[in-house]
């Protein structure tokens, strides 16, 4: 496999559409199509750009998960609180807003702060960071009024009968099944 060229066939608000050209291992010029958040001008920069991040939220042995509705798949699904970097904004400063925006919490501490992951490497180079945190405060509404959302902590068991029997995004359904089998036990002994 070897990636011949890129080209961007248009140019969205929040996504860009681009055609890959390469070769496929029988030597045959193939096209493939994938989108980005970012500006690429050639095929160095593929995957070279952090975008966004997905906080999991821990508190007093509570899992934040959102009923988001999602228009991608017209339906209301359990998701993580996420959100994008705005231009000049750190991760730590996007995690902050991003949980105040979509719950009205207030970071209390972050734990842990993965590096860059791909989001869907089958049609994007998007990439994302996790955070781990715990926060504090009520839960109000500071979404947008393109924004359908309802945060909600949940326990160990609750999330069990929810992975039975509820529709969640990938990223959100690992963590509430790893949150199932006490992965995120004892906390205040991460560093």
């Amino acid at each position: 496999m070897k990636l011949l060229g890129i080209e961007k066939v248009r140019d969205g608000k929040y996504l860009k559409n681009y055609e890959l050209t390469y070769l496929n291992k029988a030597g045959r010029e193939k096209k493939y199509e994938i989108v980005s958040r970012s500006e690429i001008s050639d095929t160095e920069s593929l995957g070279s750009s952090v975008s966004g991040l997905s906080i999991v939220v821990i508190c007093q042995d509570k899992l934040l998960l959102l009923r988001e509705f999602r228009m991608g798949i017209n339906r209301t699904i359990y998701n993580l609180c996420a959100g994008l970097l705005e231009p000049g904004e750190s991760v730590e400063e996007c995690i902050e807003r991003e949980l105040y925006e979509e719950t009205g919490l207030k970071l209390k501490r972050i734990i842990d702060i993965m590096p860059p992951s791909f989001a869907a490497v089958a049609i994007s180079d998007i990439q994302t960071r996790i955070a781990i945190v715990e926060a504090e405060g009520e839960f109000s509404d500071h979404t947008s009024d393109n924004e359908q959302i309802h945060a909600a902590f949940y326990t160990k068991e609750e999330c069990a009968q929810l992975l039975k029997t509820a529709e969640f995004s990938s990223r959100s359904q690992m963590i509430a099944y790893f949150f199932t089998k006490n992965a995120f036990s004892g906390l205040d002994n991460w560093q």
